[in-house]
């Protein structure tokens, strides 16, 4: 089990803790994480799953690939810990990392 903590645009905070191997887009969607609606279920063909990575756990991760770099592309608003949410695996060396929601996955 991995603890992952969530941050709504308002700040509200969510931990949750989920096991190893799951994308955080469905560990979101299956605790009731608002802020993450992962139209596309995750096939990286969209951005309804955008999140911001704290800078801390950036180099944690896999780098995006170039699929996620391309949809990443088109947001209006992209920040450097941009992140389609889909595309993250959590893992243990993810242990307590800080994941923050934009105001709206629609732009």
């Amino acid at each position: 089990m991995t603890r992952i903590v969530y941050i709504e645009h308002d700040g509200t905070a969510h931990q949750v803790d989920a096991e190893n191997g799951t994308n955080l887009m469905q560990v979101a969607i299956d605790n009731l994480i608002p802020g993450i609606v992962g139209d596309c279920g995750g096939a990286c063909n969209c951005a309804t799953c955008h999140c911001y990575v704290d800078p801390q756990y950036l180099a944690s991760l896999a780098a995006p690939s170039q699929d996620e770099l391309a949809v990443l592309d088109g947001l209006l608003n992209p920040q450097p810990g941009s992140r389609l949410s889909c595309q993250i695996k959590l893992a243990p060396e993810l242990e307590g990392m800080v994941v923050r929601l934009p105001a709206s996955q629609f732009f």
